[in-house]
């Protein structure tokens, strides 16, 4: 089994609650409360040791909040390399209202990183030993776009594989960059990368396919929501249905589908039973509600009903 690292430039205290009833104006009284450690690289890591796997967490950390960060991640047991910053960490919330089933969350943007900051942590993620590394989530203010093709750049001279999972400008410039190991862009986030709309599976997998030919990754996993996930690799396109859950939270459910996905990979299966292990984690994330992520039970049992990826 190959060693992870994860990199979260803009990780969060992801709070989650439940109210009976969203009300405008009125103080409304929650229960149910829930703290955790949040940001897409702490996701992915939270889940790839809850499967067995060995994950470093790399990460900025500051203001009021950042010892409660901190704190959070020791109590997940999560092996972790901070990288002090001045700004306040950010906190998200997800509320449940009860009457509806309805979830409604709130992510700030994140604090404004300093040049010195960022290149404080370029240089410690250059230096880590771990086999594969995770780039994965939103890039804070301060931060230039092409912070992770940098990083790319230092870990592929070191022969040390990357995932990346980020959107916008981040994830343009990583595709860019190119040797990824696995990139997974949401249909919305590979449709602003394309530059036009994708019509069917079959546009979607060949925009997917267009960048494996052109060597930007080995593998590029469409996620889909409720329409399910495509996989593009050398061998070609293949499509997995989401399976029919009734969501009670979308939180970290991309996450959970990379740290399942990078953990089969990393122990060494091959490309289509990572691809179900990944359909089966993204959707154990969201059977229940709040910042829980996907369990190794509710995967294994999900993972059953999965059939074999169809070719498109």
């Amino acid at each position: 089994m190959k060693s992870i690292a994860t990199v979260t430039m803009n990780p969060t205290i992801d709070v989650s609650y439940d109210v009976a009833e969203m009300r405008h104006t009125h103080k409304m009284r929650t229960d149910n409360e829930w703290y955790a450690p949040g940001g897409g690289g702490i996701n992915v890591a939270r889940v790839f040791v809850r499967l067995g796997g060995h994950a470093r967490c790399f990460y900025l950390s500051g203001g009021a909040t950042g010892p409660a960060l901190d704190g959070l991640l020791d109590k997940h047991q999560l092996v972790r390399t901070r990288i002090p910053i001045a700004g306040p960490t950010r906190i998200a919330s997800a509320v449940l209202e009860r009457q509806s089933g309805k979830e409604y969350r709130f992510t700030p943007a994140g604090p404004t990183v300093s040049d010195c900051e960022w290149r404080a942590c370029l240089e410690q993620v250059a230096a880590t030993d771990a086999e594969i590394v995770v780039l994965s989530g939103s890039l804070p203010p301060g931060v230039p776009a092409d912070f992770y093709p940098q990083v790319m750049e230092r870990l592929s001279a070191r022969g040390i594989e990357v995932v990346l999972d980020s959107s916008g400008a981040a994830l343009a410039r990583g595709i860019e960059q190119g040797g990824l190991l696995l990139v997974k862009p949401s249909v919305g986030e590979l449709q602003q990368y394309v530059g036009h709309k994708l019509e069917s599976h079959e546009d979607i997998a060949e925009a997917a396919l267009r960048s494996v030919r052109a060597g930007k990754a080995r593998l590029m996993a469409v996620t889909m929501g409720h329409q399910g996930a495509i996989l593009a690799s050398g061998k070609g396109a293949y499509f997995l249905p989401a399976l029919p859950i009734e969501a009670a939270s979308a939180v970290g459910a991309g996450d959970s589908f990379v740290a399942a996905m990078v953990f089969a990979l990393a122990r060494g299966d091959d490309d289509l039973s990572a691809f179900r292990l990944g359909i089966a984690a993204g959707s154990a994330a969201i059977l229940r509600a709040g910042t829980g992520l996907a369990h190794p039970a509710d995967i294994r049992r999900l993972l059953a009903s999965i059939a074999q990826p169809a070719r498109l």
